[in-house]
């Protein structure tokens, strides 16, 4: 059987997708836009069927087109995981890995994974995606990304295709500023019901990491909408600063807090009777093809959990 499209062909309608332009892809893909636009044309001729729709100087897919690009974007990665294993063959341990990391972690956990394993293993190349972790798992099963870490639930509809393992213990840690009352106490330690007399600052209300502390905190009997919220703030480093400055408290993860820990510019304080984790858990499609630079990245992250240990 003689396939009606090429691998070429493939990588041009996955460009064209995701620029939503012929001229943008025929850049990343460092051809000329008459070339490309020929060869998306002879796509559509041998399948018989249109898959861009071409109004107004926009792209789009038409419904065969967002089918066709799914199997595109499997029939791709199946070819590099193709490659992958036999330049594991031929090279031993050399290869590229594409690690993905949901956001508080991809932030401040995997930098210190990321140098332990270029200190170990500079022979492989490594690209690294940060984002929600729907978004890490869905990429892991389309397999656009070979091993992640996440703090977030995995998608039921996703875990089917995943293999999911327990990794470490995050805690959810209350700071405030080093002058509040709070800080001031001996223990450090206050009740459940002096949480709603703080003033908070917190993420976005849109922010998945803000929505994921809210039903953490929830799940401890902690009444999230009873606090006092007074600001917003679009990223976990305002926060520490804000709260450095003494402009309020806020719940922060412990691999975010690390070196405010060390420089002294928060108090952490505890909650009597209560400890707020999470699991994070590492990540791989089950079907795939696992390399060795897969099987030594994830060899690093346990020897760094042994270390955290």
């Amino acid at each position: 059987m003689i396939l009606p499209f090429t691998l070429q062909q493939l990588r041009i309608l996955k460009a064209v997708a995701s620029e939503k332009s012929f001229t943008r892809a025929a850049e990343i893909l460092y051809v000329s836009q008459p070339s490309l636009s020929k060869q998306i044309k002879i796509l559509e001729n041998r399948l018989g069927i249109v898959l861009l729709n071409r109004e107004n100087s926009t792209i789009s897919l038409t419904e065969a087109g967002r089918v066709f690009l799914q199997y595109s974007e499997r029939i791709l990665a199946l070819c590099e995981e193709s490659c992958r294993a036999l330049n594991d063959v031929k090279n031993g341990d050399r290869g590229n890995l594409t690690v993905g990391a949901s956001q508080t972690i991809g932030t401040y956990l995997m930098p210190r994974v990321l140098a332990l394993f270029a200190q170990n293993y500079p022979q492989i190349n490594i690209k690294v995606q940060v984002d929600s972790t729907r978004i890490i798992a869905k990429n892991v099963v389309n397999r656009e990304i070979d091993i992640a870490v996440v703090g977030g639930d995995v998608p039921e509809e996703l875990k089917k295709n995943l293999d999911i393992e327990n990794f470490v213990e995050d805690e959810l840690i209350l700071i405030v500023p080093k002058s509040h009352p709070f800080a001031l106490k001996k223990h450090k330690k206050i009740n459940k019901d002096d949480l709603y007399h703080l003033n908070f600052i917190t993420l976005n209300s849109t922010s998945t990491i803000r929505k994921f502390i809210d039903n953490i905190l929830i799940q401890n009997d902690i009444e999230t909408k009873q606090f006092n919220i007074i600001m917003q703030l679009n990223s976990i480093e305002g926060i520490k600063t804000a709260v450095s400055l003494g402009l309020g408290a806020a719940f922060i993860s412990s691999s975010a807090i690390e070196k405010e820990i060390k420089l002294k510019t928060v108090e952490i304080i505890t909650i009597e009777n209560i400890r707020i984790t999470r699991r994070l858990s590492i990540i791989t499609n089950r079907q795939c093809y696992k390399s060795k630079a897969l099987e030594f990245f994830h060899n690093e992250l346990w020897v760094l959990k042994n270390i955290s240990n």
